[in-house]
C-alpha cells in the first residue's frame, strides 16, 4: 500500500464460536471476542494482524431481535465463511468519503459510534459505513480511531501477520480507478467471481482465507 494503511479485514462467519476455534487451531493464537454492534446486529471476535491491523470474525447475533433491515458487510448473503469487506486507515474521512459517493451514491455515509469492550473500556471511531450488499465488496471502507483511547491491536495477543491480500472479481478497471483516487496501490485482477483472499501467518504456520 501507498500512503494508506490496513486497518482490519473483516471474514464473515456463519458461527462466531466454531471459526474462532477453526482460526486458533491453524494459527495457535484464539482470536477475542470483540462485543456486539447492536444497531447492525453483529457481534465479532478479533485477531491481531501485526502492524496495527486486525481480523474482524463477524457473525449474526441472533438474539439481537431488533434488527428489522438488511445487517451490513453482507453477512445475511453469505453462504460459507467469507472475507466479505477490508478497511483501511483514515485521516481525511470526508474526501474519502466523495470520492466513495462520487463511485457509488450509497456509499460514502460517516458514522460516529463508540462500545464498551468486554473489560469496561471505551472504543470510539468515525467510519464510513459498510453496505450490507453485495456479498463481498472490493472497495474498501474507512475507519479513524483518533478520538479513541486506544486502538483494538493494543489489547490483542501479539504473534500473527497479515502476508498478503490479493483482490479479484469483474469490472476490475472501473474498480482500480476507484483505487487510484483513494491512492491504493493495490490492483484488482479481472476474473468472474469476486473474491478477497488474504494469508495470516501464525505460530502454527500458515492459512489462507477468502
Amino acid at each position: 500500500m501507498i500512503g494508506r494503511k490496513i486497518d482490519h479485514i473483516v471474514y464473515a462467519v456463519l458461527d462466531l464460536d466454531q471459526a474462532m476455534s477453526d482460526i486458533e487451531s491453524h494459527l495457535g493464537i484464539r482470536p477475542v471476542f470483540g462485543g456486539y454492534h447492536k444497531t447492525q446486529g453483529t457481534k465479532n471476535a478479533l485477531l491481531d494482524l501485526d502492524d496495527g491491523c486486525y481480523l474482524e470474525i463477524l457473525a449474526i447475533d441472533h438474539d439481537n431481535i431488533n434488527i428489522k433491515t438488511s445487517r451490513w458487510m453482507g453477512i445475511d448473503l453469505i453462504l460459507e465463511p467469507r472475507i466479505t469487506r477490508w478497511a483501511l486507515k483514515s485521516d481525511h474521512i470526508e474526501s474519502d468519503s466523495e470520492i466513495l459517493k462520487s463511485h457509488n451514491k450509497e456509499m460514502g455515509t460517516i458514522y460516529q459510534g463508540s462500545r464498551k469492550t468486554t473489560t469496561g473500556e471505551t472504543l470510539a471511531w468515525k467510519m464510513i459505513l459498510p453496505l450490507s450488499s453485495p456479498d463481498i465488496e472490493l472497495i474498501p471502507f474507512m475507519v479513524d480511531w483518533s478520538e479513541s483511547a486506544f486502538h483494538p491491536t493494543e489489547k490483542l495477543q501479539e504473534g500473527c501477520s497479515l502476508k498478503e491480500i490479493s483482490l479479484a472479481g469483474s469490472a476490475a478497471d472501473k474498480s482500480n480507478q476507484v483505487f487510484n483516487e483513494l491512492s491504493i496501490s493495490n490492483n484488482i485482477s479481472n476474473t468472474i467471481n469476486t473474491t478477497i483472499s488474504i494469508t495470516i501467518e501464525g505460530p502454527n504456520g500458515l492459512i489462507i482465507l477468502k
